[in-house]
């Protein structure tokens, strides 16, 4: 006998004591020891403890019992198939027991056994027949009326199957369905309840038949006009089968509508609230089949919000001074009218919930809710059921945020009526209601900011009082806290400073409170505060506000919290920053205390919790208008933020840069060279290409200093430029790390301190181009670095005018030179033209000619580098080389590259010329010139949009395929992403150009797309009426042509070319676009049906819908869930799919990447709760687990490797 074996033996046998504790402790030792991983029973030992455990169910003491249950559920994983079969029938006979006691710990042993089942394919067949065996049991307990609490125990272990592994039950569903039905006009409630329940779990997996046979048994009952009582059950249970089965009611809703509507005009509360939840349900699950019922629906809850039959609003009582009479009526009234019997405030809360329903999904009918549903609403703000309110208060809010999604704000109108309806609850008893209130209002300042001005007065009682009234909750303090702050940041300060001396103290009090959080929130308002008492910028040049009186109280308060060490770390870090922003804002009213908090500073500056909130707070202060001396804390503070540059913390390295920047901008004066010595021993490791951000902010910390302290900088050569040089040629430098370096390079010269004068600098730049290049050692350079280099040459060119002549003479040499290395031609070329971009050069004879001799090199990098230069140069000296540019091209139409230079030319005078040349262009076969005209035009409309654009839509009509395919190509380059001239313009005519879509050119058809795409990216706000119009020829490009695929023959063999392909990948480009920008225009369903086609497509049209699909189950995932079954099959065909043996690396390559890329998708889909109960799902999630491959796939998949479930799309 194993040790294991004889281990159990022996709690076995202790099990059988006299003594209840003995068997507690034995039952406790042995489920321990099964929750060990490493435990493996023999089939003797498996049966014993079975067989004991079943026995202990039984036993005389509770917790013994108790702990056998919790026994079962480790040993199910533990046994085999046959022990696991006997706990079962033990369990469900004993379910039938007479003894109480016995079938409620039974019930909870099936339960717990339940839980336990495994889900993977591995141990399906023992689920499955272990399901089989409970539910004929529990068919049989359910048949059983004359005992109800048997009947109860047995819906309960169904619903809980049913939940967890409806899959494997498939073959009990018909049974399973008609014994429930039945049961829904059983006599007791709890019994009806349940089985609703559990009809609830079955509808989402049961098939289509089964389904519909339910709904249609649900109709038919209530078409017999069965008793109130039994119309309420059904009508409970349609709201529950629509809420689990979703989409699927959507078939049957033209005959439930009708019904449900009827019932409404039952005089029973109850009825008509599970009506109502019906409404929501169907609302939220289907809205689109629900479209052409909104309307009915609206009315009916429009009609039964206000219903409240035992009560008379006095809608007279409305002024003011009649408050507090109304209040003390209010309470007569309630004590008259509370009524046990008085259901109607169940009705009213139902019907706001299906409104509210409607207003979160259908954001299309938002303009009509604003003048049908919101009138209601506001006034029913003074309901008089809390519960009612607080729900008349969510609607309104949801009302808000909707509004504040689609950005145009219908609010603007109704703030005056919104705060009239709502300042007087803010002073109501009820703190429900307070909070509600504000929630809306914080809601409607973010929504409308600034919108609440002119009600301020009104509001602040409201604030005051939810501050200082006893009674009042921590919550809600908080509440009036946190709408206070936003109230304070979307407003100017002198909406507030008539009222500071009643705003003040109750904030002060607030700081001073012993619950963390509401002081934590009070520091936060506190800090607003000081921005309100004394304004900087703009709004201090309208003061005239003395902020004298209020500045003692703030600071004692901020000061007690600022010295205590023993608080909550939020308190802390907020403290620090409010006392930070009275500093900045008051320091000259703080006297000799400022010495005192600006020790605390450095005192929080080196402990390790508060770091990083101090950095940030000596950043502000040494910014502040008031020039505070910080002479005191420098020295130190350098010292401490230089060690931080050692630290890994990001945040915190780029909190201290932007904090030494501050500092040497500010106090310059105060700083002794030697104190920066710390600072700049750590630069050199963070000018560097894996953190450009990194590097930026340094580099503008060197550009401070060799503009404020150039003597401190006299080390650098050897310590940072190195890094700087390097990261000039890295390829990953752009934009604002570009620009800092072009500065930095300025400075450093202009401060002629650094030992590394101007040609050195040159030469360090220019020295990688001139030597020898080879991919062995990755010393070839990178493209961006010819640009990056030519930009800094030209830089240091401007800072140094008396170098330039020289300068440009020796680029000019470099160029002829017929020894020098290409690289260094082309770089001298693109300097030649970022030194004329300033205009520096003029019109030399001499450069013109050397760039035209280029023209004429072998070397297409040459060419277009000077290309690049001419247009630069024009760009400087327009009267110098436009016309010797126009000449050019007129005489040599063959040199094409000429047209990149009007690419930037739209300001000239010489436009009438310009556009002319360009239209003779626009017809060229070549691709690539017909783009580059398309970019001159585009460019050169949007300099003038009023005279230009009418032409290009006049040529539209004129032109050849090709003229027409430029035409729409340069509409793409005037939709730029910021708001432009032309915006107003192109807004009324795109639709024009959209009706290229139906061109009969396929060409034309494809930028056309191409064009569309670019306005729904950049500006959406063009297209978004023209939606209904354009989806349909939209959607007619994604579907795959016969007449365009044809048969090359390549020697022996078949070749097949698709010249549909790139026609179909631009719109299903489109698709993924309109997704971000204007999925309320969309039918997601009939989108759907174009993402499914897409799913079988080619290779490169899979994966776009495979990114397609997985954003969508983000964004909606009821309709994804809606065409579930119809989804799953592409997925899973990609996934199964193997490449033929022979095949090349190639194809191994792309079907790996679509195998990853459709994985990632069924992540997303299996992220959504309710997607495994689609038994098709379910069985593809089963696949997934039990194959190697695949599993292998998911898991590198859902561990972020190669990006996440909803990966994003490159677009540009």
């Amino acid at each position: 006998m194993s040790s294991v074996s004889y281990h159990i033996s022996n709690l076995l046998e202790k099990m059988t004591s006299a003594d209840k504790d003995f068997r507690f402790m034995a039952t406790n030792d042995l489920m321990l020891e099964l929750q060990k991983d490493s435990i493996k029973l023999d089939e003797d030992s498996e049966r014993k403890v079975v067989i004991m455990l079943l026995k202990l169910l039984e036993d005389k003491n509770g917790e013994v019992q108790n702990l056998a249950v919790k026994c079962l559920a480790p040993l199910v994983s533990k046994v085999k198939e046959p022990q696991v079969e006997t706990m079962v029938d033990t369990l469900c006979s004993n379910m039938t027991s007479d003894k109480e006691q016995l079938r409620d710990i039974s019930s909870m042993g099936l339960k717990t056994v339940i839980a336990e089942l495994p889900l993977s394919s591995s141990g399906l067949t023992l689920t499955v027949s272990v399901c089989k065996k409970i539910t004929s049991q529990l068919i049989g307990a359910m048949g059983k009326q004359d005992d109800v609490s048997v009947q109860l125990e047995a819906l309960d272990i169904l619903s809980d199957m049913l939940g967890r592994l409806s899959g494997a039950l498939v073959s009990f569903h018909g049974s399973l369905l008609s014994s429930l039905l039945p049961q829904l006009t059983s006599p007791r409630m709890a019994v009806r309840k349940r089985s609703i329940l559990a009809l609830g779990h079955l509808v989402p997996c049961c098939s289509p038949a089964l389904f519909s046979q339910l709904t249609e048994h649900l109709l038919t009952e209530l078409s017999k006009g069965p008793p109130t009582s039994n119309t309420r059950t059904y009508i409970q249970c349609l709201a529950t089968v629509s809420r689990q089965g979703g989409h699927r009611v959507g078939e049957h809703l033209e005959k439930l509508i009708p019904m449900v509507v009827k019932f409404t005009g039952v005089e029973d509360d109850e009825l008509r609230e599970y009506c109502f939840q019906a409404f929501e349900a169907f609302i939220r699950r289907c809205p689109k089949e629900m479209s052409p019922h909104v309307a009915t629906v609206t009315q009916l809850c429009l009609k039964f919000m206000t219903f409240d039959p035992n009560y008379n609003y006095d809608d007279t009582e409305e002024e003011e001074d009649s408050m507090d009479i109304e209040d003390g009526l209010d309470e007569e009234s309630d004590d008259e009218y509370s009524d046990d019997d008085d259901m109607s405030w169940k009705v009213r809360r139902s019907s706001i919930k299906c409104l509210e329903a409607l207003i979160s999904t259908r954001r299309d009918l938002l303009l009509s809710f604003y003048s049908s549903i919101c009138p209601t609403l506001l006034t029913r703000f003074k309901e008089r059921e809390e519960n009612v309110r607080a729900d008349v208060f969510a609607a309104f809010s949801t009302l808000l945020r909707q509004t504040r999604v689609g950005s145009s704000h219908h609010g603007l109108i109704l703030v005056p009526a919104i705060v009239k309806a709502i300042h007087r609850q803010l002073k109501e008893k009820s703190i429900k209601s307070r909070q509600g209130c504000f929630c809306l209002l914080t809601e409607l300042a973010h929504t409308v900011p600034g919108a609440l001005e002119e009600h301020i007065p009104a509001l602040i009682p409201g604030i005051v009082f939810s501050l200082t009234d006893k009674s009042t909750s921590s919550t809600m303090r908080i509440d009036a806290l946190t709408f206070f702050h936003v109230l304070l940041l979307s407003h100017p300060p002198q909406a507030f400073q008539p009222h500071m001396q009643v705003l003040l103290p109750p904030v002060v009090a607030c700081v001073e409170d012993t619950f963390y959080k509401i002081t934590s929130e009070a520091l936060l308002v506190t800090q607003q505060l000081v921005r309100v008492i004394r304004p900087q910028g703009q709004a201090a040049a309208a003061g005239g506000f003395d902020p004298k009186p209020f500045v003692r109280e703030a600071f004692s308060v901020t000061m007690k919290r600022l010295k205590a060490t023993d608080i909550d770390q939020e308190v802390k870090e907020r403290a620090i920053s409010c006392m930070g922003h009275m500093v900045c804002h008051l320091g000259d009213h703080l006297g000799a205390e400022l010495q005192g908090v600006l020790a605390i500073f450095l005192e929080r500056l080196k402990n390790e919790i508060t770091r990083l909130t101090a950095v940030r707070t000596i950043t502000l202060i040494s910014a502040s208008p008031l020039k505070t001396d910080l002479t005191s804390i420098l020295p130190e503070a350098l010292s401490v933020l230089g060690s931080f540059l050692r630290k890994n913390q990001r945040a915190l390295k780029l909190g201290t840069l932007a904090c030494l920047t501050a500092l040497v901008t500010h106090h310059a004066a105060s700083i002794k060279p030697a104190a920066l010595e710390p600072v700049l021993s750590e630069l050199p490791a963070l000018v560097d290409e894996t953190d450009m951000h990194v590097s930026q902010v340094s580099i503008t910390l060197l550009t401070c200093m060799a503009k404020a302290c150039p003597s401190s900088l006299a080390k650098i050569s050897s310590s940072v430029l190195p890094g700087v040089f390097r990261l000039v040629h890295s390829p990953l430098l752009q934009g604002g790390a570009l620009v800092a370096i072009v500065d930095f390079l300025q400075a450093l010269v202009l401060s002629k301190t650094s030992n590394l004068g101007y040609s050195q600098l040159l030469k360090s730049l220019t020295e990688p181009f001139h030597s020898p290049q080879s991919p062995a050692d990755g010393s070839v350079i990178h493209r961006q670095s010819y640009h990056s280099v030519a930009r800094c040459v030209a830089a240091l060119s401007s800072a140094s005018p008396k170098e330039t002549p020289s300068t440009v003479a020796g680029l000019i040499q470099e160029v002829k030179s017929p020894g020098s290395p290409e690289p260094a031609r082309v770089l001298a070329l693109l300097c030649l033209g970022e030194v004329g971009r300033s205009g520096s050069l003029g019109g030399s004879k001499e450069v013109q000619g050397v760039i035209l001799d280029a023209f004429t090199s072998t070397s297409e990098e040459v060419k277009t580098a000077a290309s690049c230069a001419l247009g630069s140069m024009a760009v400087g000296s327009l009267k110098d080389y436009l016309p010797f540019l126009l000449k050019e091209i007129s005489a040599q139409p063959r040199r094409q590259y000429l047209l990149y230079e009007c690419n930037l030319l739209f300001l000239s005078p010489h436009v009438e010329s310009i556009w002319a040349l360009l239209f003779q262009n626009c017809e060229c076969q070549e691709e690539g010139t017909r783009n580059l005209v398309a970019e001159c035009l585009g460019k050169l409309t949007l300099g003038n949009p009023a005279q230009l654009l009418p032409r290009l839509k006049q040529q539209l009509k004129a032109g050849s395929p090709l003229a027409r395919s430029t035409v729409v190509t340069a509409i793409k380059f005037t939709i730029v992403d910021h708001p432009a001239l032309i915006d107003s313009l192109l807004k009324d005519c795109i639709g024009d150009f959209l009706k290229t879509l139906q061109d009969e050119d396929i060409n034309v058809r494809r930028v056309a797309l191409v064009m569309f795409n670019s306005a729904a990216h950049n500006k959406p706000s063009l297209i978004r009426g023209l939606l209904g119009a354009v989806l349909p020829h939209l959607y007619k490009e994604t579907q795959i042509r016969k007449d365009l695929i044809r048969e090359v023959e390549m020697g022996p063999f078949k070749h097949t070319v698709d010249d549909g392909l790139d026609v179909r990948k631009a719109a299903f480009e489109c698709m993924y676009t309109l997704l971000d920008s204007c999925l309320e225009g969309l039918d997601v369903l009939q989108f759907l049906d174009h993402v499914e086609e897409g799913l079988k497509d080619h290779y490169d049209i899979r994966m776009l819908t495979f990114l397609m699909l997985a954003r969508l189950v983000s964004l909606c995932p009821a309709a994804v869930l809606q065409r579930l079954d119809r989804l799953v099959e592409p997925l899973k065909a990609t996934c199964t799919t193997k490449v033929k043996a022979g095949s090349v690396k190639q194809e191994f390559e792309k079907q790996e990447e679509l195998r990853r890329s459709a994985m990632r998708a069924v992540a997303a889909l299996l992220a959504v709760p309710e997607v495994e109960r689609s038994p098709s799902m379910a069985d593809f999630a089963n696949q997934i687990r039990s194959n190697a491959d695949m599993a292998s796939i998911y898991q590198s998949v859902q561990g972020g490797e190669g990006g996440g479930p909803t990966e994003s799309m490159d677009m540009s």
